[in-house]
């Protein structure tokens, strides 16, 4: 059932590959991190990184743990051979994880992993090792949906009591940044969405991204058809239909875009009809908060709060307005576009049309073609100390104000030599100044 079992690189002298590669191995599918368990873990690294190239540095010195990084996005990790195989197999989370592999090809199984991976089943080794890491329960969601197996019973009703006592304290949380981590491969599958349903389905999304839980339920009528939650899901899933090469922030703006709505619901006294003012903005605060919370790095938490404090920026209907919306969120294209266009496909209720979605198409068109127009900023036409010298101004915020307006001038095609920068700026100078 699996495809042909793609080649291993060189096996180090006494070596066992084990765990996820030798999965993956049997699979048939080509693995970018091998992990080894080797007599002599340092000198193997070093071997593996001349054989093949790469920075070889220690993990674990005491422990004598060694990770290479080779060329193309493969690492290998090398740690000592355990006394007992067998045994340390079987301390692991799922039994498709428990194989080892040896130089002259054959499988060590202790668990009946091979049976389930030919039965695309995810069955733990036992309860207590996923008791003794409860990671491993964000673990279980994320393996079902890169590998595409389905949890076996009694392992998800083991996932299912590990959230229970995550919530009740009778387990502790593990570290933020491990489940960042596992929530971060979950989102960069081209499955995404089914995984973050999955997270709620056993009880996990309270404890990664508890404020879209508040959109359950909360249902919003007009162009929509899905509450707040299921919403932001579908709209994950058609920025990766369209953009399967999207990178992290851009899946987290979309499935955040609307996290800001439950808290800025309002409804009329009259008709009682719902209204989300704010919304936007309220969301953008609250990725930067859930992102950092997750201990995302800074560039991604806040490009994800950009794109979601801007997705709600009205389309330009003319050539000028789309110059000047390029001009302005230039640093968000084309990603806004990707974000507004899922929010868009992701909305199917009563007041949407074939009429709004193509004067929607038309905007996106109109931007995407000033974008080709001009795919980078214009160069200056004067510089700061040209600015103040020409309207008499000392340093300050002033002359951030004229270089912002020459730039858009420039943008919009309005100023486009030294001469013409000067008489717009002299202009702009009197009837700001008036």
């Amino acid at each position: 059932m699996f495809r042909r079992r793609p080649p291993l690189p060189p096996f180090p002298t006494g070596g066992l590959l084990v765990g996820g590669a030798a999965r993956d191995w049997l699979r048939g599918v080509e693995a970018k991190d091998f992990d080894w368990a080797i007599p002599e873990p340092e000198r193997a690294a070093h071997d593996c990184a001349a054989l093949l190239g790469g920075a070889v540095f220690p993990l674990d010195v005491e422990r004598g743990y060694w990770r290479v990084h080779a060329s193309g996005g493969v690492q290998h990790d090398f740690v000592p051979l355990p006394a007992d195989v067998m045994a340390d197999l079987t301390r692991r989370d799922f039994t498709v994880n428990a194989l080892a592999l040896t130089q002259d090809g054959r499988v060590i199984d202790p668990t009946g992993g091979r049976r389930d991976l030919r039965a695309r089943r995810l069955r733990m080794v036992s309860e207590a090792n996923l008791r003794a890491d409860p990671l491993r329960a964000w673990r279980a969601a994320r393996f079902e949906v890169t590998l595409g197996f389905r949890l076996e019973a009694a392992t998800e009703a083991a996932v299912r009591r590990i959230a229970l006592d995550l919530a009740s304290t009778v387990l502790p949380m593990p570290a933020m940044e491990r489940v960042r981590d596992e929530v971060g491969a979950l989102l960069l599958h081209p499955d995404a969405a089914r995984g973050v349903l999955r997270l709620e389905d056993l009880g996990l999304l309270t404890f990664t991204v508890p404020e879209l839980q508040e959109g359950i339920g909360l249902v919003q009528g007009g162009f929509h058809h899905l509450d707040v939650f299921q919403h932001g899901v579908e709209a994950l899933h058609q920025l990766l239909a369209r953009r399967p090469d999207s990178g992290l922030a851009l899946r987290w703006a979309a499935l955040l875009h609307d996290v800001g709505k439950p808290r800025t619901l309002a409804r009329d006294p009259v008709t009682g009809r719902k209204s989300f003012h704010g919304h936007d903005k309220v969301g953008a605060a609250l990725t930067s908060q859930i992102l950092t919370r997750l201990k995302l790095p800074g560039d991604v938490v806040g490009q994800a709060a950009a794109l979601v404090g801007a997705h709600m920026l009205p389309l330009p209907s003319t050539e000028r307005e789309a110059r000047r919306f390029v001009h302005r969120r230039r640093a968000l294209l084309p990603d806004l576009l990707s974000i507004m266009l899922a929010d868009r496909e992701a909305a199917r209720g009563p007041s949407s049309s074939s009429a709004s979605r193509l004067a929607y198409a038309r905007g996106m068109d109109r931007v995407l073609a000033a974008l080709e127009e001009q795919p980078t900023p214009s160069r200056p036409l004067l510089t700061g100390e040209e600015v103040m010298a020409l309207l008499q101004l000392e340093p300050g915020p002033r002359v951030g104000e004229a270089l912002r307006a020459l730039a858009e001038a420039t943008a919009l095609g309005e100023v486009g030599s030294v001469e013409a920068a000067r008489t717009f700026l002299q202009s702009w100078h009197e009837a700001s100044d008036g």
